[in-house]
C-alpha cells in the first residue's frame, strides 16, 4: 500500500471519475435549458392565463387595491 504508483493510479481513477461526472452533469445542464427554451417558443404572448380588456384589468387593480389596503392595515396594527 505504500507504494507510489498506487497512489498515482488512485489519483487517476478519482480525477476520470470527476471528469465523467462533471461532463454528465453539463449534458444535464444544457439539456434542461434546450426544453426550457423549447417552452418559452411554445408559450405565445397572448395566451397567458391573466385577465385581458378593460373588465379584466379593473379586476387586477382592485385586487390589488384590497392587498394593498391589507397590508397597511397589517403595518398600523389594526386587527382585520
Amino acid at each position: 500500500m505504500t507504494d507510489p504508483n498506487f497512489y498515482l493510479v488512485m489519483a487517476t481513477a478519482v480525477l476520470a471519475g470527476l471528469a465523467m461526472l462533471t461532463a454528465a452533469c453539463l449534458a444535464g445542464w444544457r439539456g434542461w435549458l434546450q426544453l426550457k427554451q423549447q417552452e418559452l417558443r411554445l408559450v405565445q404572448p397572448g395566451d397567458s392565463a391573466q385577465p385581458t380588456g378593460n373588465a379584466g384589468a379593473r379586476i387586477e387593480i382592485a385586487d390589488l387595491k384590497e392587498r394593498i389596503r391589507k397590508l397597511e392595515a397589517i403595518a398600523a396594527g389594526v386587527d382585520l
